[in-house]
C-alpha cells in the first residue's frame, strides 16, 4: 500500500494511534509520503515550509534507500515536519541538508516513510524507490525479488488499434497551394455568419502551433450546445428543429456525439475533421469532483457543431476545405458543391502575408485595467495573505488567485480581435462569435492536445516576467526568470499534478516530461513553459482525458481539489469562461485545447478580463499584483487602440471621482458608443 500525506493535524493524530493497531493487521507493508502517519509522537512546523524546493538527501542505505548514492535530489512539499528524537518504536533513515528528518522505518512492523515526494519529475531515483519497495513487499510475502529494475518505456510509438466500425459518415476535402490570409479569408467567408469560429495560429512555431481552422454553423450537420452545470442540462439548437433540453453534463453528452460521427482523418496532416468548437467555463469543474460556490451568468459551456470548416497550414504552405457529411449520394453532392463554392471564395484571398517579428517590447501600460478591477488592490493583497496563511498551514503548496476587470465592451468585438492579434500574436489565439457571447483571446498555453492516435500533451505555463526596454534589457529579464527560484517551484509543482492528471487516464509509464521549464518569448512577456505527454489507455478518449485533467493545474494549483475550495473561498464570483478551456474535440478522435487567459470575454455590453497568478510561499504580495495587472496589459492596449481615448476618459474621469470622495478606484461600465477608426 503507498499512501498520500493527510491533510491536517487530526487526520495525522488519528493515523498516530490507528493506523499500526489496525491496517497493519492486514497489509503487507506500507510506505507513506506523509512520515507522521505511521506513528510519530507529534507534529510541528518545520523550521522553513518548503514547497516545490530541491534538497539533497543523506540516508542509511537500507530498505528503501538501497542502492541509493548519498546526497541525490529530491523534491519537498510540505509545511509541518516530525521532531527529534522519535519514539523507541521508530527509527530515523533520512534526513534533508537542513537537518530537517525526509526518513523513517517502524522498528517491527513493515511501515516506512518519507518526507519528500519519490514521485516528482525532480526527484532522482525515484524509480528505484519504488523498485525498493516492491522488492520488500515481496520479501515479507516470501517471494524472490524481481530483477527487472528498469523503467517501462513509453509506448509512444505503438499505433492505436480501432475497433472497426461501419462508417455513417464520409470526410471530403479540397487542397489548394498557398497558406491564405486567415483574417481576410475568415472575413470574407464567416464575417456575417451569427455563430462562427476562429482556431488562429497567429504565432506559427513549428512543433507548437501550425494550423489554423475556421468556419461557422451554416452547414446540415450544425448544432450549438449550451450548457448550464447548474442544472445538469445542455440546450441544444439545430437547424430547423426546436430547441431541446438534455439532462447530461456536457463532458457525457460530447463525447456521446462524437463516438456517433467518429470519421478517420486518412492523410490529412491535422486532426480536426470536424467536430465540435468552443469552450468549458472553469465552473465545469463541478463535473470534475469540485462542486462550485460561485454561478456564472453566461452559458458554463458553449459548443457549436462544425461539420464545414477550412483549415490553413502556415508551415508548409496549404490551405484545406473540409466537410464532413452522411454517407449517402446526396449528402455527397452536396458536399462536393460547397467544397467548390469554398474554393472559389478563397481564390479571391490573398496569400498570407509575412508576420513581422516581434518587437523588443509592446507599448502598453500595464496599470490601464486597474479602476474596473473586481477586486481592489488592498483586498486583492489581502487575498494573497490568506493565501499564504494556507500555504504555511500546509493545507495547499501552491494557489492559483485570479482577479477580473470588467469594463466597457467595444461595439464590434471581431475589430477588436483583430486589433488584438497584431499586438500580441499567441500560438493559441481564438476568436468565438457564439450569438450572445463573443470570446477573443492571444492565449500562449496549451491545454491539452490529443493526437488521433491517443497521444495527449499539455504545456502549463508558470512564471511570466515582461519584455525590457531593448535587446539587453530583454536578455536580462529572461535569463532572470529561467534561473529564479520561486518560478521554478510554482512550475515544478504544476509539472507533478498535470503527470498525476494524466497518468489516471495513460497507460502506465507512458507519462513523460519532455520540456521542462523552457523560457518562451511573446509580444509582452516572457514566459517559464514545460511540456508534458502521455498515451491514453484503450478505453478512453478525448473528451474523459479532457474531463479527468480539467481545470488545468495551471490555473488551480496543487494540490488541485483541495486549492479549488480554497480559491472557491477567497474570489467572490464565478471565473466564467477564463480559466477554462477553449478550442476543438474532432471526429477523428483528436482534441487540441488551449487554457483560456489573456482572453477577453464580450457580452451584454460588458467586456470581462480575467488574470491572476501563482502564489507560494515566496511571493512577494505587491509583485503578484503587478504581475495580475501586466497579463491583461495586451487586451487593454488592444482596446485603447480600437476607441481611441473614450477609454482612458472614462478610467480617468472615474479615478478623479473616487479620489475626491477618497473610495477606492473604480470605474463604471458606460458603453463606448463608436469606435475610432
Amino acid at each position: 500500500m503507498i499512501a498520500p500525506p493527510l491533510r491536517t493535524w487530526r487526520a495525522a493524530s488519528w493515523s498516530i494511534t490507528k493506523v499500526p493497531r489496525t491496517l497493519t493487521r492486514w497489509m503487507r507493508s506500507k510506505v507513506s509520503r506523509s512520515i507522521w502517519a505511521i506513528g510519530a509522537s507529534g507534529m510541528m512546523p518545520a523550521p522553513q515550509p518548503r514547497h516545490g524546493h530541491l534538497s539533497m538527501v543523506r540516508h542509511d542505505g537500507r530498505d528503501l534507500f538501497r542502492g541509493l548514492p548519498q546526497d541525490f535530489t529530491a523534491v519537498r512539499y510540505h509545511s509541518l515536519a516530525v521532531p527529534e528524537p522519535l519514539p523507541d518504536t521508530l527509527e530515523a533513515t533520512a534526513w534533508a541538508e537542513d537537518g530537517v528528518l525526509m526518513g523513517l522505518r517502524h522498528r517491527s512492523r513493515p511501515l516506512w516513510g518519507v518526507q519528500f515526494h519519490p514521485e516528482s519529475v525532480l526527484t532522482e531515483y525515484g524509480h528505484r524507490m519504488f523498485v525498493n519497495f516492491r522488492n520488500l513487499t515481496a520479501e515479507r510475502a516470501g517471494r524472490p525479488r524481481t530483477k527487472n529494475t528498469a523503467v517501462t518505456p513509453a509506448a509512444a510509438a505503438i499505433p492505436r488499434p480501432r475497433q472497426a466500425v461501419r462508417p455513417a459518415y464520409r470526410l471530403h476535402t479540397r487542397r489548394i497551394a498557398g497558406a491564405v490570409d486567415t483574417e481576410a479569408a475568415f472575413t470574407r467567408m464567416y464575417g456575417a455568419s451569427h455563430r462562427a469560429f476562429w482556431l488562429d495560429s497567429a504565432l506559427v512555431e513549428e512543433g507548437l502551433a501550425r494550423f489554423s481552422f475556421f468556419g461557422d454553423d451554416s452547414g446540415p450537420l450544425a448544432e450549438f450546445v449550451r450548457y448550464d452545470v447548474e442544472a445538469g442540462s445542455c440546450e441544444i439548437e439545430r437547424p430547423g428543429r426546436p430547441t431541446r433540453k438534455v439532462a447530461a453534463s456536457v463532458f457525457d453528452y460530447l463525447k456521446r456525439q462524437l463516438a456517433t460521427r467518429h470519421v478517420e482523418a486518412g492523410d490529412l496532416p491535422f486532426d480536426f475533421t470536424g467536430g465540435y468548437v468552443g469552450y468549458f467555463g472553469y465552473e465545469t469543474k463541478a463535473d470534475c469532483g469540485s462542486p462550485n460556490r460561485h454561478s456564472s451568468d453566461l452559458p458554463d459551456a458553449c459548443w457549436l457543431f462544425a461539420d464545414r470548416l477550412i483549415a490553413v497550414d502556415h508551415l508548409k504552405g496549404f490551405t484545406y476545405a473540409v466537410c464532413l457529411a452522411e454517407d449517402t449520394p446526396q449528402a455527397a453532392w452536396e458536399a462536393t458543391d460547397w467544397l467548390e463554392s469554398a474554393l472559389a471564395q478563397l481564390s479571391f484571398v490573398a496569400p498570407e502575408p509575412e508576420r513581422p517579428p516581434l518587437s523588443a517590447r509592446a507599448e502598453a501600460d500595464p496599470g490601464a485595467a486597474e479602476p474596473w478591477l473586481v477586486r481592489d488592490r488592498e483586498t486583492y493583497l489581502a487575498d494573497i495573505e490568506s493565501c499564504q496563511g494556507e500555504l504555511r498551514a500546509g493545507t495547499s503548496y501552491e494557489i492559483c488567485l485570479t482577479n477580473a476587470a470588467r469594463l466597457p465592451a467595444p461595439p464590434d468585438p471581431f475589430a477588436f480581435y483583430r486589433e488584438l492579434r497584431r499586438i500580441n500574436p499567441a500560438p493559441y489565439a481564438a476568436f468565438l462569435r457564439l450569438g450572445d457571447v463573443d470570446v477573443a483571446g492571444s492565449s500562449p498555453e496549451r491545454f491539452l492536445r490529443i493526437t488521433r492516435d491517443g497521444v495527449a500533451e499539455a504545456r502549463p505555463i508558470k512564471g511570466t516576467a515582461p519584455r525590457g526596454d531593448g535587446p539587453e534589457d530583454d536578455a536580462r529579464l529572461r535569463n532572470a526568470l529561467a534561473v529564479d527560484a520561486k518560478t521554478r517551484a510554482e512550475n515544478l509543482m504544476i509539472v507533478d499534478l498535470l503527470r498525476n492528471d494524466l497518468g489516471q487516464v495513460c497507460r502506465t509509464g507512458s507519462v513523460r516530461v519532455t520540456r521542462l521549464m523552457a523560457t518562451e518569448t511573446y509580444a509582452t512577456v516572457h514566459q517559464l513553459v514545460s511540456t508534458v505527454e502521455g498515451r491514453l489507455r484503450e478505453d478512453v478518449g478525448a473528451v474523459e482525458c479532457v474531463r479527468a485533467c480539467f481545470p488545468g493545474g495551471s490555473m488551480t494549483g496543487a494540490p488541485k481539489l483541495r486549492t479549488l475550495e480554497i480559491i472557491d473561498r477567497l474570489e467572490t464570483e464565478a471565473r466564467g469562461a477564463y480559466s477554462g478551456a477553449l478550442g476543438y474535440l474532432g471526429c477523428s478522435g483528436g482534441a487540441d485545447l488551449n487554457i483560456v487567459i489573456r482572453t477577453a470575454v464580450l457580452a451584454d455590453g460588458l467586456m470581462h478580463l480575467g488574470a491572476g497568478g501563482a502564489i507560494v510561499l515566496d511571493s512577494d504580495p505587491a509583485g503578484e499584483y503587478d504581475e495580475m495587472l501586466l497579463k491583461t496589459a495586451a487586451q487593454m492596449r488592444a482596446l485603447h487602440r480600437y476607441t481611441g481615448d473614450r477609454i482612458r476618459e472614462q478610467r480617468d474621469h472615474a479615478v478623479t471621482r473616487a479620489a475626491l470622495r477618497g473610495e477606492p478606484v473604480r470605474a463604471e461600465h458606460t458603453v463606448t458608443e463608436e469606435p475610432v477608426r
